[in-house]
């Protein structure tokens, strides 16, 4: 059993994914609506917008859709998806393109509970939390 974040959009889920597979480097699948068996619960226009996307990534799976029409939810509030970097400069560039064209919340920086650590939100709305553990102590 595993447990991985789904994000729903309104429209925008194919650049959402293009976004994090420039950041996060890995496979895309897409599935569209359009020739799909719900093609015709969504409006004609919508035939391109992602009816089902997964992202795999080094660090783990991330699914992305398109609700349809009315449907969508708020993106935010008490979310964030954390990643764990396997190293410093990796953790810098993969908070850097996630944070471009949003808000850094807290600089990627040493902390007290990680080597490297930082928060923002992205430029659709997602909270991003970048770490790299502390390397560990002997004999603690």
């Amino acid at each position: 059993m595993q447990m991985r974040p789904n994000l729903n959009f309104d429209g925008c889920a194919a650049d959402v994914l293009a976004h994090y597979q420039a950041a996060l480097g890995g496979e895309l699948e897409i599935t569209r609506f359009g020739g799909s068996p719900v093609a015709d619960s969504v409006p004609p226009e919508w035939a391109d917008k992602i009816l089902y996307g997964r992202l795999r990534t080094l660090y783990g799976i991330l699914d992305a859709m398109d609700a349809p029409p009315g449907r969508a939810s708020d993106i935010g509030g008490n979310v964030a998806i954390a990643i764990d970097a396997e190293d410093d400069d990796r953790g810098a560039e993969v908070f850097a393109k996630l944070a471009e064209g949003g808000r850094v919340m807290m600089p990627f920086e040493q902390t007290f509970f990680a080597r490297k650590f930082g928060m923002a939100t992205d430029k659709f709305g997602v909270r991003w939390m970048v770490s790299v553990a502390p390397v560990a102590v002997v004999g603690a």
